[in-house]
């Protein structure tokens, strides 16, 4: 199974209820950050991809139909090549929002310091590297920095893939923009929304620190 749906937007844009939204409409299983944590041995792929490994990516994601969040987004351009016929979704959000949201909850030290604690997992460990490493250079709560990647993220995907082929969006437009892009009927139930900053801060054991 070709994956048909390439999310290369960056994580806390919505992704998740993004993740939800694509399997009501037939574009899933997705493939988000949580289905790595959630399976043993995937953590591993990522492993070898961040230390410059080729990997087989139909292997990778074998029974997904598309993807969406890091470490996958990080990998657009190379998905995007090799699933030719996939289309490209951006999600975005603004900038300022998006940095507070990652300062509560992917960038606080309270997540950053689990991977890199003693006992920790060295695959995933090296995944995460991915984020904190490659996409931010380990500068993840430096405020310009930050939005500037991301903007200078955003506007390279937009820069690259066709028009015809790319839906950039925001999950507060709903259903209709997604589903005019996927050419699906849109469905009777609400769009889902769900692990928002709140969400995250009231998970036992997440508390709320920025930096």
């Amino acid at each position: 199974m070709a994956l048909k749906l390439i999310g290369a937007g960056f994580g806390r844009t919505g992704t998740m209820s993004l993740r939800d939204a694509l399997g009501m409409i037939g574009y899933g299983p997705c493939y988000h950050m949580s289905e790595v944590f959630g399976n043993e041995g995937f953590p591993s792929y990522w492993a070898r991809v961040a230390r410059g490994e080729k990997v087989d990516w139909d292997e990778v994601f074998e029974g997904y139909v598309s993807t969406v969040d890091w470490p996958a987004c990080t990998y657009w351009r190379e998905l995007a090549d090799y699933y030719p016929d996939a289309k490209v979704l951006l999600t975005v959000r603004d900038p300022e929002r998006w940095f507070e949201s990652t300062q509560n909850t992917i960038f606080s030290k309270f997540h950053r310091d689990s991977f890199y604690a003693e006992g920790a997992d060295p695959d995933q460990r090296a995944m995460v590297e991915v984020l904190y490493d490659k996409t931010f250079q380990r500068r993840q709560n430096d405020h310009d920095h930050v939005i500037s990647v991301y903007k200078a993220h955003n506007e390279e995907v937009k820069r690259t893939i066709p028009a015809d082929r790319l839906l950039v969006y925001e999950v507060k437009e709903g259903w209709d923009p997604l589903c005019k892009f996927l050419g699906v009927p849109v469905p009777a139930e609400p769009f889902p929304r769900i692990n928002t900053s709140e969400d995250w801060l009231a998970r036992p054991g997440k508390g709320r620190d920025s930096h």
